[in-house]
């Protein structure tokens, strides 16, 4: 008659019986989520080669001959540089973990940006040609959303469209109207330039679009 297997007792007198095998644990590279070509939107985070990029524009190209591919216009988060890449149709890469998080804008001193949390009062500082876009439509004191990619700050996320100050531009001249044709270049309150129409004047309040870096109307 067969018998049982036996238990063995361990140094607390504890009887103990064959350990059950484990599940194999979960590997880090099956717990990334990961994002295909097909599914790019602008502003998606995604990691490339070990780089971490956001995605500012793309096009799906299918040729008469030859598989489908996407060309894309990305920005490196590490310095703000902006590079073209090219990538097979349905290519998944990492989707990078982002987290929106309320903050002060303090200032710029020429090498790094200043942020302030407005709770624990905790500040940070980004080097500004990281946010380089960004920082021309944002203004001291402001509150912005600041976005943290993988937990470190790396971008500001703007509103579609900003309302700023026209700190200087040539007067218009007589007889310029709003339905009028021409542009001149003005100086925001945040130091950027914009071409406006030859009717906007020092003190007035613009509408830029952040996307595009161009007028939309006056405020």
């Amino acid at each position: 008659m067969p018998t049982a297997p036996r238990s063995h007792r361990d140094g607390h007198g504890e009887a103990t019986g064959s350990p059950h095998p484990r599940a194999p644990a979960e590997t880090q590279t099956q717990r990334k989520t990961l994002i295909s070509t097909n599914q790019f939107k602008n502003g998606n985070h995604i990691e490339v080669e070990g780089t971490i990029f956001k995605v500012l524009d793309f096009q799906h190209v299918k040729p008469g001959k030859g598989g489908a591919f996407v060309r894309t216009k990305l920005r490196r988060t590490a310095d703000g540089a902006v590079i073209d890449r090219t990538f097979r149709a349905g290519e998944k890469f990492r989707s990078v973990r982002t987290e929106a998080r309320k903050m002060q804008y303090l200032y710029a001193d020429g090498s790094d940006a200043h942020f302030m949390d407005s709770e624990s009062f905790e500040q940070i500082a980004i080097p500004e040609s990281t946010l380089a876009e960004p920082l021309k439509w944002i203004r001291p004191n402001e509150s912005v959303d600041l976005l943290f990619i993988d937990d470190q700050p790396a971008d500001v996320q703007l509103a579609a469209s900003v309302e700023l100050e026209v700190t200087h531009t040539e007067p218009g001249l007589r007889g310029d109207t709003a339905s009028g044709g021409g542009n001149k270049p003005a100086t925001l309150e945040t130091g950027a330039t914009i071409n406006v129409p030859l009717f906007v004047n020092i003190g007035d309040r613009v509408k830029v679009d952040t996307r595009s870096g161009s007028y939309m109307s006056r405020a």
